[in-house]
């Protein structure tokens, strides 16, 4: 059993402490099994995370085939519900809802969508799930929030955490190989987001949890190495990867909140998702991938400055965001103002800015991991590194690095490059 495997495992059987509090970590979550083959396994696992009464199997087209077919047939008297293409918005949570009202509970095979959809319907409920990965495609299964789109706009809401989760390594190795670098995409975050989270901490007193970092920092360097790996059917580099996606959502089960695995990198993705018409098809976790290199870039550059950044009296105009984003301009101007700085609170952070600059640059950038280092492991898997790899228009990305901060209240790199001027002409050389 690997470091990763022991720590999920004690983290599951609530023996894992917070750094911040010192205390046991209750986790909703009955059983996290990662195996070569759970092919026989099914409705054993179910009972043992708790999964019981009439079952949902929630799969879609491609899943059903995949696995959801074998669950199904492991569960006597389940309902097979096979959605058609659907994507994780409030308008297909609704329609699954009312397939499965009279079920006691949903069981998801499937990924990011299908995980999210019925982790949100079932919490909204009461009634609890559980789901088969078949694909290691991002970091959500065990996270107790989702992403929602709600009238086009991406939204991260609380939900609850399925109490069990199973992986089937033969099953994530045969995924498709740009589902694998969308994990790998998703999974190198880890830095930056805690940069900006630490920062938004140290800046602006955000509440700041340590633990979903130390929860992955041992297992990261083997990821990094595994990634050469992990397109050739290799389980124990696929481990790898699980391991660290399921320790980062860990975290989020930690502190309540997506933060430490989405900051300014998510940012920019969600803003691709929401605005790029057409939408070039490309996945969650390949955006977050490039969108790394990009706020690994920007931290550094602001990092290396020994001179404390001044920040501007950047004001909101309502109708510039009006005239840019249409219907969505009230969301844009609202998460804006819940981090906007002015006046006295203007003076204060600069004035703490200068104090402790030095301090903090150092502190931050000790937890930078390298762009160069983070772009070969990308590369090592074959995994995008620029927009355009990804069918996504060089303007495009080029503007949403210099908007991204516009849409989320969630204050990091982002939105220090922008109070300090910088932020356009960096937005300009990305791309």
């Amino acid at each position: 059993m690997s470091s990763g495997d022991a720590l999920i495992q004690d983290f599951v059987a609530g023996r894992y402490r917070a750094i911040e509090t010192g205390a046991s970590v209750r986790c909703p979550i009955q059983a996290i099994v990662t195996a070569r083959s759970l092919a026989g396994r099914e409705a054993a696992l179910l009972r043992e995370a708790g999964i019981t009464g009439r079952l949902a199997v929630v799969s879609d087209e491609n899943t059903h085939e995949v696995m959801g077919k074998r669950v199904e047939a492991a569960l006597s008297g389940a309902v097979s519900v096979v959605l058609d293409h659907p994507h994780a918005d409030a308008v297909t949570a609704d329609r699954l809802r009312e397939r499965t009202r009279h079920c006691d509970a949903l069981v998801a095979v499937g990924s990011g969508t299908l995980n999210d959809l019925c982790k949100y319907v079932s919490h909204a409920d009461g009634r609890p799930c559980a789901v088969f990965a078949t694909a290691p495609s991002m970091n959500g299964y065990v996270t107790s929030t989702v992403s929602i789109t709600k009238g086009d706009y991406k939204l991260s809401l609380p939900a609850h955490a399925p109490m069990g989760v199973f992986y089937d390594l033969e099953i994530l190795a045969a995924a498709p190989p740009r589902m694998i670098r969308a994990g790998l995409g998703d999974a190198i975050c880890r830095g930056v987001a805690q940069v900006d989270w630490l920062f938004s901490h140290l800046l602006l007193n955000t509440p700041y949890y340590e633990s979903p970092y130390d929860l992955q920092l041992v297992d990261e360097p083997a990821l990094f190495a595994a990634a050469p790996r992990l397109m050739s059917g290799d389980l124990d580099a696929m481990v790898a990867l699980v391991n660290i996606l399921t320790l980062g959502g860990l975290g989020v089960v930690v502190s309540g909140t997506s933060h430490s695995g989405s900051m300014g990198e998510h940012g920019i993705s969600h803003f691709i998702d929401m605005f790029a018409k057409p939408h070039p098809g490309s996945l969650h976790g390949e955006q977050v991938g490039i969108a790394t290199l990009t706020m690994a870039r920007l931290q550094s550059m602001l990092l290396a400055e020994a001179t404390p950044p001044v920040l501007l009296p950047v004001p909101i105009d309502a109708a510039v965001l009006e005239a840019r984003y249409g219907e969505k301009a009230a969301s844009c101007v609202a998460a804006l103002e819940a981090k906007a700085l002015g006046g006295e609170r203007l003076e204060d952070v600069n004035a703490r800015l200068e104090r402790h600059w030095d301090e903090w640059r150092r502190a931050l950038a000790r937890l930078v991991v390298p762009p160069v280092r983070l772009e070969a492991t990308l590369a090592a898997a074959g995994a995008a590194i620029r927009p355009g790899d990804l069918g996504i228009d060089p303007d495009f990305y080029r503007t949403a690095v210099g908007h991204a901060h516009e849409i989320r209240d969630r204050f990091g790199f982002l939105d220090l490059a922008a109070l300090t001027g910088r932020l356009e002409s960096f937005a300009a050389t990305e791309g």
